[in-house]
């Protein structure tokens, strides 16, 4: 085998799947760089969901004052007091 073909090979032969396994196999460098993202992405919103229970849970353990109470009531639930009238006002975007 001559010498210049030999080094082709030995330049090519490990260069072949090392780029397979980098680009085009189900565990490429590209996937785990997106699964690292969703990671982060997915981390992040699970600390935002455990602070808000947290805040919710407090304001629980606090109790429920009749203010808050009547808000949860008209916003949630669409509850108004009896002979009242609501009329409900859409912004341009929805």
């Amino acid at each position: 085998m001559p010498k210049r073909l030999r080094r082709r090979v030995l330049l090519v032969g490990p260069a072949a799947p090392a780029l397979w396994v980098a680009f085009f196999d189900s565990h490429s460098v590209l996937r785990r760089v997106g699964y690292a993202r969703e990671l982060d992405r997915l981390t992040l919103e699970n600390e935002q969901m455990a602070a808000e229970n947290e805040q919710m849970e407090a304001q629980l353990a606090r109790g429920l004052d009749d203010a808050t109470l009547e808000r949860v009531a008209r916003e949630q639930y669409g509850m108004r007091r009896p002979g009242e009238r609501v009329y409900r006002v859409e912004s341009p975007e929805n």
